[in-house]
């Protein structure tokens, strides 16, 4: 008799059943291939943040699901790739838009385009210790950052505390060092961003300061709107030029 083979010895519902769940640890180890920076205390962090909910053991441990893994892996890439800070990583998430599947590909946002900033909302601020751990960066390239004005931290109740934006770049710029690009190069995207940030206040800036809260807010609007169409011009721009660079070799 022909001997059974091994998939024909899968009960029926092999397939569906569900995967065993995760430790902190594990999960952090599976996406640390993708992920260079993650670590348990960042993992910790999004958590605190709201931005995940993994099951507790009777014992108090974390058990993650693999809904959970990609939950986690969305937000990091929307981090790394969208550069998008937590607030309106969580406004995505909660409504479903750009949800990144597990294969990389994505589902179509419902809406119109993400818009790029949120300008008018609240701020998280972190502390130098908080902006190390999260983005793996050293003292020192902040200090650099700092002095050729990339990032603009502020003093409140007498400390220095950078707020998600400056986190983001931080990161950005940590990634490029790696690569031999200092501080002192970046000084060339303030310069970009300041005068697109001057033709975005030429046009809206009456509407920006006007003191009817409806012209305001739609002016808010069309602010965020028009700074994602910039945004996506300019890389449109570097795609072109770096393919007619990559056809040059």
């Amino acid at each position: 008799m022909a001997s059974v083979s091994e998939p024909a010895r899968r009960t029926p519902d092999s397939a569906s059943r569900p995967r065993k769940a995760l430790t902190i640890g594990a999960v952090c180890k599976i996406l640390q291939s993708e992920f260079d920076d993650v670590s348990i205390s960042k993992i910790r962090y999004l958590e605190d943040q709201k931005l995940l909910s993994p099951r507790r053991t009777s014992g108090g441990y974390r058990l993650y699901s693999q809904s959970d893994v990609e939950r986690l892996r969305t937000i990091l890439r929307l981090q790394r790739d969208e550069f998008l800070p937590l607030r309106v990583i969580r406004q995505e998430l909660a409504s479903g838009n750009d949800m990144i599947l597990g294969d990389g590909d994505r589902k179509p946002a419902s809406g119109a385009v993400r818009r790029a900033i949120l300008v008018d909302t609240s701020r998280t601020y972190l502390s130098l210790e908080e902006i190390v751990e999260e983005t793996g960066a050293r003292e020192e390239l902040v200090a650099e950052l700092e002095n050729f004005g990339i990032v603009q931290p502020e003093k409140r109740e007498g400390r220095t505390v950078y707020d998600e934006t400056d986190r983001e770049i931080i990161r950005a710029a940590n990634e490029l060092s790696r690569v031999g690009v200092g501080a002192r190069n970046l000084r060339v995207f303030r310069s970009s961003a300041d005068r697109e940030a001057q033709l975005l206040e030429a046009l809206l800036g009456p509407s920006l300061r006007s003191r009817n809260p409806e012209r305001r807010k739609e002016a808010l609007q069309s602010l965020e709107s028009l700074a994602a169409t910039v945004s996506h011009l300019k890389h449109l721009l570097l795609v072109r030029d770096l393919r007619r660079l990559a056809g040059d070799y």
